[in-house]
Parts: C-alpha cells; structure tokens; sequence
C-alpha cells in the first residue's frame, strides 16, 4: 500500500524549494486539523491561510522576499507520524533539533549529502551520528527499507508531486514576482534539487 510517506528523518531543503513546501503546507491524514479521512490536505501559504485575509499570492509574494533577504538560514523538512514503514511520531524532529543545535553553523560536507530519490525532499543525510551511534540508512533514504523498495518509494513520490502541481497551481498569477513563478514552474517541469539551488543559492 504505497503512500506519501517517503520522508528520511530529516531532509535539507534549498531556500527555493523550501518556499514551496511553505506554500503548499502539507498535512498528513492523521492530523487533527485535516477532516478529510485518508488524503492529504493543505493548509495553504505558510501553514497560517486560514486566519489570513487577502489574496494567496500576495502572502506568497511576502514569503518570497523573506526567503530571499534570509539566504543564511538552514531549511530541514522532518515527518512527524512514519519514516516508512516505520511508526515514530515527532522522534525525527527532537533528533534533528539535537544534531543539528550541536553543529552550530557548520555547513554540511558534499559527502555528507545527497539529492533525494524524490527531488521535493531536496538532500537526504548518507549518514548521521548521533551521541556516537550511526543511525541506519534505510531512516534516511526510506527507498533501501526492505518494506518500501524503490517501485512503493516511486509510487509515493508521484503522490507527492500531483499534490504540489495541484495547489501550486493556485499561485501562478501575475502579481507573483517572477522568480515565484519560475520555482513553480521549475516544480511542475519536474525540477532537480540543483535546479532550485541554482534559482535560489544558499550563503
């Protein structure tokens, strides 16, 4: 029963692909403010749609230039019900929050990264230690778990991307500044992660 639960412990995401993800504001069917049973479902710009007033595209367009003026900051995307097919609840953020509290600014080693599988996860980590014990691979690249494989990751991954091409879709007006709509357009062409990076490189 493939899904879109293909997220490693953590991933590292370019500033351009981390506004999408901003703007689409997935939650998953377990969460309490989703009332759809078994979908995915968004709570729109920056997770904060429902209490805004306005146009999207506008909210869209201020995220935009604050991911721009904010080169320096560090994007991580974490689940918070299952690592494949693993149960783990908010476990990925308090190991992400610890490892990364104690690198302080250090910038992750080419060798440390690699694009994910699926480009909407931006980097998956080749290896992470933590407290002097590495944590396994398949926690990281949920494609090597023997219960998902790469045809269910795949197959997940697809669900992933129809669901950014639908609520992306809402944002491409001309009132978004042009490199907004070149993310989203560098999105639904089925982007690399070098492709986002090279829309928006990181300091």
């Amino acid at each position: 029963m493939p899904s879109y639960g293909i997220l490693g412990l953590f991933h590292i995401l370019p500033p351009a692909l981390a506004w999408l993800w901003r703007l689409v504001a997935p939650r998953g069917y377990a969460n309490p403010s989703i009332v759809d049973a078994g979908e995915m479902g968004s709570e729109g710009v920056g997770s904060y749609w429902p209490f805004a007033t306005g146009r999207r595209v506008a909210q869209a367009s201020i995220l935009l230039k604050q991911f721009e003026e904010t080169l320096r900051v560090r994007y991580v995307l974490c689940p918070n019900q299952h690592v494949g097919a693993w149960e783990v609840g908010f476990m990925p953020q308090w190991i992400a929050r610890e490892y990364l509290a104690r690198r302080g600014t250090a910038k992750f080693r080419p060798e440390q990264l690699q694009p994910a599988r699926c480009p909407l996860l931006g980097h998956a980590l080749f290896q992470l230690q933590v407290e002097g014990r590495m944590i396994p691979r398949w926690f990281l690249q949920v494609n090597t778990q023997p219960e998902v494989g790469d045809e269910a990751y795949d197959a997940g991954a697809a669900m992933l991307q129809q669901f950014f091409d639908k609520q992306l879709k809402k944002y491409l007006d001309d009132e978004l500044p042009q490199l907004g709509r070149e993310i989203i357009q560098c999105c639904l062409d089925r982007g690399t992660v070098d492709d986002y990076e090279r829309l928006m490189p990181a300091l």
